[in-house]
């Protein structure tokens, strides 16, 4: 068995209640968006003169999903390229939001981040089991990841 198929297998015990999974739906790419927003938010001044060949794309959150994405890609290249994919959105939607939002992208990040984990944890205790991450922090990662499996499932593409 491939690493990854352990690692989404392991990742779905705990996850096997219908509203724990509804929850994961909705907070598991939210609490994604918002680190991608908050890194998104520390200045990156002295990252754009080290890189100033690609403009605006140089920032943190760039730089750190790059770190990220080849994670995935470790795990299984056909995810990585729709995690590639969310990523880029979230990124879109952090700039979108710096550019015409009144309230600070910092201050809505720490928002999203800290009711999607209340709803997650909420979801575990309805589910009966502890969050995957408390026995091993990689787990993190492979919510994402979990639930992108089960997009490509649906479009009938292989992972």
């Amino acid at each position: 068995m491939r690493k990854i198929d352990e690692l989404l297998l392991e990742y779905g015990e705990s996850h096997q209640n219908e509203t724990n999974k509804t929850i994961h739906w909705i907070c598991v790419p939210a609490i994604f968006f918002s680190i991608v927003a908050l890194v998104y938010s520390i200045p990156s001044d002295s990252l754009k003169s080290l890189m100033p060949f690609i403009g605006d794309f140089a920032n943190w959150a760039s730089l750190a999903l790059l770190v990220v994405l080849f994670y995935y890609v470790s795990l299984s290249p056909p995810l990585a390229l729709g995690m590639f994919f969310f990523a880029a959105l979230c990124l879109a939607v952090a700039n979108l939001i710096s550019l015409v939002s009144p309230v600070p992208l910092w201050a809505i990040s720490i928002a999203i981040f800290i009711l999607a984990w209340i709803f997650q944890f909420y979801g575990h205790k309805i589910e009966g089991k502890k969050p995957s991450f408390f026995k091993d922090v990689q787990f993190l990662m492979i919510g994402p990841a979990w639930l992108m499996h089960f997009i490509y499932k649906k479009l009938g593409l292989s992972y």
